[in-house]
């Protein structure tokens, strides 16, 4: 392997697990690596940018007590029924009930994970809200409940949630009371309103332009991914980060690019005609904690937004590279994974540089494409449905490492590694990234460009069960699954992704075969955060 492993930074060290021997679910649990989030070096910043960093965790704390009620319900009446220690750590992984992987219940007395998890009726139908005559239900923040009538009515997230909003908007106003930064107070305030009225336009736009702060704080619903059903509720998240300011310099470069980057792309002008907004840019930070969605389960390890498709028309996005998170995840998973996974020549192609600067420009093409269908069906999102959350994942990956190898063959990316390091570092990734199942966008996702890839000749599974790459054709195909995907998302064609995504999705006896060897060698299947205070 390349000797460009990152040194694990002291924010991510990665421990083992310590649970008891005599509890099933003992292995599910040791599954997710525990990696130690220290208390950070906070040299250089305030007494005043301490205690705002102290109220952004307590108003992360308030999201994930919302996130619960969102995603299940009642978080202590589901653990005080749990009696073995280990089912209900593995609950609060997952929180809740359903195995993160494929919906499963793992506690007696609950069904399966239903794909509307919280935010519908468990009886409700399609058709029924279909015809339901509310404007309201198409919002991202509404739940949709039964009145008492039985009949379909919608909830305004700032009223479901209203306690919990109600202490956020008190820690945040704090915040912007003795923060020294004007841009920081004006991006608290405007988030507090943005809270309590479910209007998020603004506070995108001031969360853009509070560039000038070594403190960053992602709050809100955020992602549609638990939203399976229709595709519509974003799920509340919360990330408290801690800016690298050299390396966030080093990136920022590449921001005046997007235009090029955009026409980099393949497929046809028309799909990707989009302008992203001029006031992107990119950082780089230390995750200091996670809250809500961004805890449960598999732990994102870079961000792009807002989602809003206005905010990124007017102004444009932030990519935010999480590395400390990056590290571990490289070092505890990918790095052994790849030993297992990859023929000797294929293996030492293997890079973390190259890992780094996938996850750069997986993150920096969500911001590409097209926000609006070219054929009059509204916005993409709507256009596809409960297949948008998929089709906007695999653009990005797919679409991110094209960049990357885009890049490199012009040496624009200076650092030691090459066209080949960045695909051998992507494909291991992918199949690790497998096993987060079909029960996830993420696992679709990544089931459907190992699928699409092995159909068009990119790798050949050897008979000791290790990968064997063919680059040209692996270039080719990604080049062809990004057109075909910027195409579905420019023209809406929600019958054709819905095959799409049915006919590719689904796992491989091969694929299958590299889990249980990927359990055999105890690669963990993801990482889960030991937050020191």
């Amino acid at each position: 392997m390349k000797k460009t492993l990152f040194l694990l930074l002291a924010a991510a060290a990665v421990c083992a697990c310590d649970n008891s021997p005599k509890s099933p679910f003992t292995r599910k649990v040791e599954d997710y690596a525990v990696v130690t989030i220290p208390v950070p070096d906070l040299s250089g910043i305030t007494d005043n940018g301490k205690e705002v960093l102290n109220l952004y965790r307590f108003a992360a704390d308030e999201v994930d007590a919302i996130y619960w009620e969102q995603y299940f319900g009642d978080k202590n009446a589901l653990m005080a029924g749990i009696d073995d220690p280990g089912q209900k750590e593995y609950a609060a992984i997952n929180y809740g009930p359903w195995d993160r992987i494929d919906g499963k219940s793992f506690v007696e007395g609950y069904s399966d994970r239903l794909s509307g998890a919280g935010f519908y009726p468990a009886d409700m139908t399609v058709e029924e809200f279909d015809a339901w005559d509310n404007p309201d239900k198409l919002s991202p923040y509404t739940m949709i409940r039964r009145a008492g009538d039985g009949s379909l009515e919608a909830v305004w997230y700032h009223d479901a949630y209203k306690e919990h909003i109600g202490k956020i908007a008190a820690y945040l106003t704090a915040a912007a009371d003795i923060t020294i930064k004007p841009s920081v107070k004006k991006y608290l305030l405007s988030k507090v309103q943005a809270l309590q009225t479910d209007n998020y336009y603004q506070s995108g736009i001031d969360w853009l332009e509070m560039d000038d702060s070594k403190m960053d704080l992602v709050i809100g619903p955020n992602e549609n991914a638990d939203d399976q059903f229709l595709g519509i509720k974003r799920s509340y998240e919360a990330f408290v980060l801690l800016k690298n300011e050299a390396r966030t310099a080093e990136l920022t470069e590449f921001v005046s690019r997007l235009g090029e980057f955009q026409q980099d792309l393949p497929g046809d002008p028309a799909y990707k005609a989009f302008q992203p907004g001029t006031g992107s840019n990119i950082f780089s930070c230390d995750a200091l904690y996670y809250a809500g969605k961004a805890n449960a389960g598999i732990k994102v390890i870079a961000l792009n937004l807002p989602f809003d498709p206005d905010v990124q028309k007017d102004k444009g996005t932030r990519t935010i590279l999480l590395d400390n998170v990056i590290n571990a995840k490289f070092n505890s998973i990918v790095a052994p994974a790849g030993e297992i996974l990859l023929s000797g020549e294929d293996a030492a192609h293997l890079s973390s540089d190259a890992f780094y600067w996938n996850v750069v420009f997986r993150e920096v093409a969500h911001g590409l494409g097209v926000k609006e269908t070219v054929n009059g069906k509204g916005r993409v999102d709507e256009a596809l449905g409960n297949t948008a959350s998929t089709f906007e994942e695999i653009k990005a990956n797919v679409a991110g490492i094209l960049l990357v190898c885009n890049l490199q063959s012009h040496f624009d990316i200076h650092h030691l590694f090459t066209r080949e390091d960045a695909m051998a570092t992507f494909f291991v990734s992918l199949v690790r990234s497998e096993r987060f199942g079909e029960g996830s966008s993420l696992g679709r996702t990544n089931a459907i460009i190992y699928n699409y890839l092995h159909e068009n000749g990119a790798f050949q599974r050897l008979p000791a069960g290790q990968y064997a790459l063919n680059y040209d054709k692996m270039e080719n195909a990604l080049s062809e699954l990004t057109a075909l995907v910027l195409k579905t998302q420019a023209t809406g064609d929600y019958a054709f992704a819905k095959a799409f995504e049915d006919k590719y999705s689904k796992r491989s006896e091969e694929y299958n075969a590299d889990v249980r060897n990927l359990g055999l060698e105890r690669v963990p299947l993801d990482i889960r955060f030991d937050f020191k205070k």
